[in-house]
Formats: structure tokens, sequence, C-alpha cells
């Protein structure tokens, strides 16, 4: 045999034996334990979403899966490591509305969320409220633009960081409400509530399940939330739309990717977990307890569901002069 001819057929063996260990790969895996990267802190809607789905997921999988929360930048840390991380399945990451608005504001970043990453499912949304100390002595979002208005820069909320989907709302806030409130970044939603009770900081567009226990408590006022239609789970709010901000909508959502590269069989069976976990009654009844609205879906779904928040955050950005 030639050499030229061996070598092809060397080749050719490879592929073969390439294109069917795919399949048999996906059948194995896991074998062992998945990581799955958070960019937020502990006890924040992204931790809750990832632990309680994950918790769900080592059951039909077989495997602990593991959550590590790596907060910082707006979780482009964690997203930094994920996307640097083996094609293996065996490290994901958490991908929100934050990695959106980062790729928006900034072309500096160590990675390209719709390119460095393989959407698994759509996991959970959440209703953002604004939320405000009660010695602010507003009871409505009309209330608080009128008092923003005679006072500007004066008032200041804070954020779960630069460029989180918490520093975008009051962005625009301030962008549709033409008022000059100061931000405040902090590393995260627990350390920002804490300052917010102590009443150093004035408001937060802060994740429902970060805040409602300190609402029902009367230590914070909730105003509205930032969602197009009312939430289910907090009906009685109204929108920013309903309370006098028209075109106000900033939805809180958190979703399940992998390296892009990852074999798409191990994807889909991600994915199937992802689903079947979500569909469990005691999964949605422990979101729920914690205002966390299970969602699901294919990862074509969230693919287009990440393309279009895409487009709707470059346009806020670039109305509102802040991509860097």
């Amino acid at each position: 045999m030639s050499r030229p001819i061996g070598i092809a057929l060397t080749a050719a063996a490879a592929l073969v034996i390439g294109i069917a260990a795919t399949p048999v790969l996906a059948q194995d895996y896991p074998t062992g334990p998945v990581r799955v990267i958070s960019g937020f802190p502990a006890g924040t809607t992204a931790d809750i979403s990832a632990r309680v789905v994950g918790a769900k997921m080592s059951q039909i999988l077989g495997q602990q899966i593991v959550v590590e929360n790596r907060p910082g930048a707006a979780s482009s840390l964690a997203a930094t490591a994920v996307a640097r991380a083996p094609k293996d399945g065996y490290t994901l990451y958490i991908a929100s509305a934050a990695n959106m608005i980062n790729a928006a504001m900034s072309s500096n970043l160590n990675f390209d969320i719709m390119k460095d990453f393989t959407p698994v499912t759509l996991l959970t949304s959440t209703p953002t409220v604004l939320v405000v100390h009660p010695s602010l002595g507003v009871k409505n979002v009309k209330e608080l633009i009128a008092l923003a208005m005679s006072k500007p820069d004066a008032i200041s909320f804070g954020s779960s960081g630069v460029s989180s989907s918490t520093h975008l709302a009051l962005e625009l806030f301030n962008l549709l409400a033409k008022v000059k409130i100061t931000h405040i970044p902090y590393t995260g939603s627990p350390a920002v509530v804490t300052d917010l009770l102590g009443g150093r900081i004035h408001g937060y567009f802060s994740p429902a399940s970060t805040v409602m226990g300190h609402v029902r408590a009367g230590t914070l006022v909730a105003l509205a939330v930032t969602d197009a239609r009312r939430s289910t789970i907090l009906p009685d709010l109204p929108t920013m739309i309903e309370a006098g901000v028209p075109d106000f909508e900033s939805v809180l959502w958190f979703g399940l990717a992998a390296p892009a590269g990852t074999p798409q069989p191990i994807i889909d069976k991600l994915s199937r977990a992802a689903n079947e976990a979500l569909k469990a009654e005691d999964v949605a009844k422990s979101l729920q307890g914690q205002t966390v609205t299970t969602v699901g879906g294919t990862p074509d779904a969230f693919r287009r569901h990440m393309e279009n928040e895409h487009k709707r955050w470059n346009t806020v950005v670039t109305g509102a002069g802040l991509r860097k």
C-alpha cells in the first residue's frame, strides 16, 4: 500500500471512529461531577436557580451538579473562565441578561457571549422590582420621578455591579424618566440590600426574590415591576409602563450554557435533563416560593432568546450613550 493511500485510509478510519464515538460519549456522559459556574454571589436569583434545578438534574443524570459562585465584573469573570474551559460538558455557565448588557456596553471583553457559548436551556425568569427605603417618602413611581427632578444626583440607587442588569435598569429609568439618579455599584445583590436597609442608599431595581421579604416586613417599599406585563407572582404591583414610564422593560432571566464546541449530543442530553427538572413539581414549587418562574425550552429557543436580548440591549445602550 502506498504511503498517501495509507494516510488517507488512516484519516478516514479516524473520522469514522470519531463519528461513532460521539454518541457513545454522549450516552455515557456524565461519568463524573459537572460544575455549573455562576457569576453572582450565593443567595442571588442566579444562585437559587442553579442550585434548585441543578439538584434535580443531579438525580436525573446520576452525577452531582456542583454550583460554584465566582462573582465579579457583572458575571464576566465567570464567563471568561467557562469560555476557556474544556468543551466536554463538565464545565457549564449560568448565562443571564447581564451578559447581553456587557456585550452591548463594552467591546473589550475577553469573550463573545454569542460566539463562545452554546445555549442549553433557558431556566428561569423573575420579576425585577423597583424598591426604595421608606425614609425617601415616596409611595409610587410618579412621586419618585418628581423628587428626583427636584434633587438631581441627590438620590442614589445601588446595583449588583457595573453593566449588570440592575445597573442598566437604572440607566434606562434615568433615560426614559429624564432624571439623574446616582449609580452606586456593588459586587452583588446581598451587599446592595444591606446598605439599602441601612439607609445608606435610597433604592434598587432588585430581583424580587432578594427583596420581597423585606417589602412584606415593611422595611422596604415596592413601587413597580419592570416586566412589560404584570407578574403572575406579584400581581398587585403595577408595571413601570403602567406607573408612567412608557417603553420601560427590563427582564431578568437565567439560562444554562456550555463552551462553544461542546458536542451537540451532550448539549441535547443536558437540555433534556434541565427541562425534566424544570417540570418537576417540587422544583417549580421551591422556585415559586422564591418568586422565580420556571421557563425551559430547546437550545434553539434559548439561542433565539439570547439574540433578541442582544439586539434589544444594544439599542438601549446606544440610545443612552453608554458604550465604552
